[in-house]
């Protein structure tokens, strides 16, 4: 099987453009990272690089932008919920990358065992404490302790190369029988080890 590249580029020739192009070809979820603070203010914004990180204990791991107004406001909360996004939630999802107060208007939610907003229709809801952050490059890397979790409805909104999406799985045939193998006839004699 011959594997050449399309392209191939040096660390001089990564160019952010390039980056996005590149890291574009792999899907990722859409994920709403939610709170509300002392004044009942709604807080959100989207992520698409939510992932379990431990399974014992329960940990998960976002990373957002140094450049995010939200996640100061959410920070402050140390706790949040993930709401999944499904695949017909596309409308929550630009709501909430915009700036500005607005970004729960006409979004219906109610609220988690955190007192955290848990926007209906989700695909599911987990719900967390913050435990780390750590500043990785241009982003926050941060983790979450797992404090409950609920299953919604739908699949998952996928986001891949600057395009919604949803999964489709591929039905993989069976593998085909193989024939048994033809039994010796019983006037060969078995052959002695040697």
């Amino acid at each position: 099987m011959d594997i050449t590249p399309a392209s191939t580029a040096t660390l001089a020739d990564i160019t952010p453009a390039y980056y996005r192009q590149v890291l574009g070809k792999l899907p990722t979820g859409v994920t709403a990272i939610t709170g509300i603070n002392d004044d009942d203010e709604k807080l959100g914004l989207v992520v698409g690089t939510f992932q379990s990180l431990s399974l014992d204990p329960p940990l998960v791991m976002f990373c957002v932008d140094k450049s995010s107004s939200s996640w100061p406001k959410l920070r402050k909360l140390q706790k949040f919920t993930a709401n999944i996004l499904s695949d017909d939630q596309i409308n929550i999802c630009r709501s909430l990358s915009r700036k500005g107060p607005q970004k729960f208007e006409g979004l219906p939610c109610t609220a988690g065992p955190l007192g955290t907003p848990h926007l209906d229709g989700a695909t599911a809801y987990i719900d967390c404490l913050v435990t780390a952050e750590v500043v990785v490059g241009d982003h926050y890397m941060v983790v979450g302790a797992v404090t409950g979790m609920e299953e919604g409805n739908g699949d998952a909104l996928l986001f891949r190369a600057g395009k919604f999406g949803q999964y489709l799985p591929i039905e993989i045939p069976a593998p085909a029988e193989q024939a048994a193998p033809a039994s010796v006839p019983a006037s060969v004699p078995a052959r002695s080890a040697s």
